[in-house]
């Protein structure tokens, strides 16, 4: 049978180089990125998600919010990472091994039929959230790349899915990351603000307004990360001046840009 696992490049595979392993914390951005450590996708056919791994370098790493949830295998626990709001610092030992599935947008509400809101910065075991056959979680030790498949496929058997509501999910991620107002976003998808902020709380964790300001600070990031001057990259993205991204940065990073760069 054909994975489920689709391989669209995402920020938070960029930050798996940068920030690292963990629940979640898989590259910072539910990951990081610098590189130290290896990271690497496997794309497949369906919309699920994208399966990553990274190598650790032994060093600690922050993992920044990125609006993504995961299914993360740490080597001996099968973890749900739910949305960050915050950073968190990861340290492994060198050369230990972090797999994960990143879901795609409005995946983990509809595979686990819990409000993201109520997961947010949490890392959970997987089978506290939902039954698994034990043979699939045991199976993990050995490849955790196909445990992870398996684990996607059996819960997407088993769920009655929502396509519109996949769909939908994913224009609002769209429009996050493409800078859209919120005020755009509910008139482009033709409901209130208040209704698009329930909608978006339920789907990310948070409401659009916070789902944008975290998609962003992970664009002037990458910026910044290629060489671009940091009062450009503020521009670029929308943010008034290179202060205004510097605050966002320790609100959201919990350390300054330079920190993060270096």
């Amino acid at each position: 049978m054909a994975s489920i696992i689709s391989g669209e490049p995402h920020e938070r595979l960029e930050q798996i180089s940068h920030l690292l392993l963990p629940p979640k914390m898989v590259p910072s951005d539910k990951t990081g990125r610098d590189v130290q450590s290896e990271h690497h996708a496997r794309p497949s056919a369906s919309p699920v998600g994208t399966l990553w791994h990274v190598v650790s370098d032994g060093t600690e790493h922050r993992v920044l919010p990125d609006g993504v949830m995961d299914f993360v295998w740490t080597g001996d626990r099968l973890l749900f990472a739910g949305p960050d709001t915050v950073a968190t610092s990861v340290t492994s030992p060198p050369g230990a091994v972090t797999w994960g599935l990143r879901l795609a947008p409005g995946v983990a509400h509809a595979l686990l039929a819990i409000p993201a809101e109520e997961l947010v910065n949490e890392r959970i075991d997987l089978a506290d959230l939902v039954a698994l056959p034990r043979s699939i979680i045991d199976s993990a030790y050995d490849n955790p790349a196909i445990s992870l498949n398996d684990i996607a496929r059996t819960l997407w058997q088993r769920t009655t899915i929502d396509p519109a509501e996949l769909a939908l999910a994913a224009s609002l991620d769209h429009a996050a990351r493409a800078g859209r107002s919120v005020r755009d976003i509910a008139e482009q998808h033709g409901i209130s603000e208040r209704s698009l902020h329930r909608l978006s709380n339920r789907l990310f964790g948070y409401g659009a307004k916070t789902l944008m300001s975290i998609r962003r600070f992970q664009r002037a990031l990458r910026l910044a990360r290629s060489g671009t001057p940091l009062a450009e990259a503020a521009a670029l993205v929308g943010y008034a001046d290179q202060p205004h991204l510097a605050r966002e940065t320790r609100r959201l990073a919990g350390t300054t840009l330079s920190d993060l760069l270096n």
